[in-house]
C-alpha cells in the first residue's frame, strides 16, 4: 500500500470528506494537524508549492492536491491505483 501524508485543520470540512474517502478505501494515512503542530504549516507549505489551504495530500511522496483533486482521481478511476503501489 503506498504511503500517504494528509495535512489537516480540526474544522475543516474538505479534511474530514478526504479522509473519508480515504477510509472507505482503506487507506491508512499519517495525519498531520497543522493547528495542533503550527510548525509543520510551513513545511506543508514547502512541499505543496506553497498552498496554505487544508488538506495537502501527499501520495508516495507526489503532491495530489487537496480534497477536490482526491476526489477527482476516485471519479477518474486513477486513485485506486496509486494507493495500490
Amino acid at each position: 500500500m503506498a504511503r500517504i501524508e494528509i495535512y489537516t485543520s480540526p474544522m475543516c470540512g474538505y479534511c474530514h470528506a478526504a479522509k473519508r474517502l480515504l477510509n472507505k478505501k482503506g487507506a491508512e494515512f499519517e495525519e498531520t494537524n497543522v493547528i495542533m503542530q503550527p510548525k509543520k504549516r510551513g513545511e506543508m507549505m514547502d512541499r505543496a508549492g506553497g498552498r496554505t489551504s487544508v488538506p495537502q495530500i501527499f501520495i508516495d511522496g507526489v503532491h495530489v492536491g487537496g480534497s477536490d483533486e482526491l476526489h477527482e482521481l476516485d471519479f477518474d478511476g486513477k486513485l485506486d491505483t496509486m494507493l495500490a503501489q
